[in-house]
């Protein structure tokens, strides 16, 4: 790079930072940090156990957003010294050069979170997966897709928790809910909705021939207590279950799981994380209504585009990914073409290059 294209970089990265700046809200934020630091500083913080540790995790994800932005501020001035140095040694050139691209890199990524610009996408969600229509292939496929989805969730840094689990009659799952918190989890995660196919040689196959597998995925944003969504207990239907998944002899010993069901819509939400059926109802009730939440907005942004006179995307129940191992090795997106040979890698969660492609290609109108 010459120093000219060094100092028009500079130009460019001063003027991103400072969208970024006003689009993530940085001043509010490190306001809410203070605050929040100031209220741990209280000698009877500890005292009420669950109210501190909702502090430290708002807390964390206020930092979340504020650190790699300071970071980047850093970079910044960095690769402002190394322009200085470059002036008057043309030896400091490549340096400069290796400064450019690492600060635009950063500033690429970060710059992701402009896509996610949904009034939910900075929540956590709710990934449901259900296998489809072909027995144990299809709920081996299931248990793959959760073995990804849970490998990209450690990546990403989130945490997540099983909340209801169907197991296959001889293998894999036939359903499972897991809730995923971290930041923009949601926003992230929404890029999945859809139906996933795999093509392999089945392992369940004697004859050793190639199957052909689907999965659906589901996915809705974690909401507050505090959303306005009044659900009519007369239009539920309550059913107690044993826990079937992984829990323990505790858990599968009395009916403490419910599922809860809304006649209206037909909308199914289930909980079997906890010992206490109450808490389990209480965790169900408020997964339904996120779902109801995720419905509303789902009209809202149909009806959106049928005014543009655009075709509303059916997440839910298109094919958005193909996944071949037989006879050859290729993971392919069918709403971006992006498609790599590295079948190992994806399936153990490196998924990112379809996720951000997918939000660079398509702005999702929340």
């Amino acid at each position: 790079m010459t120093l000219d294209e060094l100092k028009n970089i500079e130009s460019d990265v001063t003027q991103r930072l400072e969208h970024l700046q006003d689009f993530l809200h940085i001043d509010d934020h490190k306001q809410t940090i203070a605050e929040l630091e100031e209220k741990m500083t209280k000698p009877d913080f500890w005292d009420n156990k669950e109210s501190a540790q909702e502090t430290v995790g708002k807390l964390s994800a206020e930092k979340a957003i504020t650190e790699p932005y300071g970071e980047l501020l850093k970079e910044a001035e960095d690769f402002a010294v190394h322009i200085e140095f470059a002036a008057d040694d043309p030896d400091y050139l490549g340096e400069a050069e290796i400064a450019a691209k690492r600060i635009m890199k950063h500033l690429d990524d970060l710059e992701l979170l402009s896509f996610l610009n949904g009034a939910l996408d900075k929540n956590g969600a709710y990934v449901s997966i259900h296998a489809g229509a072909g027995g144990t292939e299809s709920c081996d496929w299931a248990s793959i897709l959760m073995r990804m989805y849970r490998r990209y969730f450690e990546i990403q840094g989130w945490k997540d928790e099983i909340m209801d689990i169907t197991m296959g009659e001889e293998a894999g799952v036939k359903s499972v809910t897991m809730l995923v918190q971290g930041n923009f989890a949601y926003g992230y995660m929404k890029c999945e909705r859809g139906v996933h196919r795999l093509v392999r040689i089945s392992p369940f196959d004697s004859n050793a021939r190639r199957h052909t597998s689907f999965c659906s995925v589901e996915v809705y944003p974690e909401v507050d207590d505090d959303i306005d969504i009044e659900i009519d207990e007369k239009d539920l239907r309550i059913d107690t279950y044993r826990s079937s998944g992984k829990g323990g002899q505790g858990v599968n010993t009395t009916d403490s799981a419910v599922r809860l069901t809304h006649l209206p819509t037909g909308l199914v939400a289930a909980c079997q994380s906890e010992r206490s059926q109450h808490k389990n109802k209480a965790t169900a009730m408020k997964m339904l209504k996120a779902r109801l939440y995720e419905l509303e907005e789902n009209k809202r942004r149909e009806a959106a585009a049928a005014e543009r006179g655009e075709q509303s995307e059916n997440g839910w129940g298109s094919q958005i990914r193909s996944y071949v191992l037989q006879p050859y090795q290729m993971v392919k997106d069918l709403r971006t073409g992006v498609e790599t040979s590295n079948t190992a890698a994806v399936l153990d969660g490196e998924i990112n290059e379809f996720i951000e492609s997918y939000l660079k290609g398509v702005r999702i109108s929340e």
